[in-house]
């Protein structure tokens, strides 16, 4: 049996990536921090539930240690939850240090959290898979391009932690290249979600594809990129 953990996957390109995962006969454990919609949202796919607040050390080892009890294991782990920061002004100029240090808690900070406790069943596993859920607004070259589609989107607090997900992403690629587990990151593209008040022209599904596919990666695929339906993205 293979097993997986989704973070952030009561709802939008989580709950696909479950979705999508558990068409595959693998078990897509739905990762939470609101137990009653994580609890509806396993229900509707038949697929277990952990209460998982990324932002919550206590919550992430007690999932850990469930996981443990309940399969020994655990070969994918998704770290999807994010957030946006929700500011009505997002320039830099008027993002405060305490909306930067919010976004970062779940955004990265929490990645690191959930990663860190979920390595020892990863490693158990004989092709463990680490994807982290990116954003081409992580990109600095595409940032730093008057040219590009995104010059425009300078979310201060949203953008900046894509980027250090990213760096994220390669530090524990680099950390665990000698080992079977490979860890990417996903750009999902401009997805429809509560995350933007699903104002994006690609679907949940459209954006869940990316993860699906380095989530069962062969061993021959890459670790340490950062990848999108199309190729790779520009760091």
């Amino acid at each position: 049996m293979t097993t997986a953990l989704i973070t952030g996957a009561n709802k939008g390109i989580g709950f696909e990536i479950a979705r999508l995962l558990g068409e595959r006969g693998i078990t897509a454990v739905v990762g939470a921090r609101d137990e009653e919609r994580g609890r509806a949202a396993a229900a509707k796919l038949g697929q277990p539930f952990v209460r998982l607040d990324v932002t919550d050390a206590e919550s992430v080892h007690a999932a850990a240690k469930w996981l443990e009890e309940e399969y020994g294991t655990l070969d994918i782990l998704v770290n999807n939850a994010g957030i946006t920061g929700g500011q009505l002004d997002p320039r830099p100029s008027a993002t405060s240090g305490d909306k930067v240090r919010e976004v970062y808690e779940t955004n990265v900070f929490g990645v690191v959290t959930v990663t860190n406790a979920m390595l020892p069943l990863l490693r158990r596993s004989p092709a463990g898979r680490i994807v982290n859920m990116s954003s081409e607004l992580g990109s600095l070259s595409m940032a730093a391009d008057p040219e590009s589609p995104f010059w425009p989107h300078n979310y201060l607090a949203y953008n900046s932690s894509k980027s250090a997900l990213n760096m994220v992403t390669v530090a524990y690629a680099k950390e665990l290249m000698d080992t079977p587990i490979k860890v990417n990151a996903a750009n999902p593209g401009y997805c429809a979600t509560d995350l933007n008040a699903h104002t994006g022209f690609r679907t949940a599904e459209q954006g869940a594809q990316i993860a699906v596919r380095l989530a069962t990666l062969d061993a021959d695929g890459p670790t340490g990129a950062y990848l999108q339906d199309d190729g790779p993205v520009s760091w």
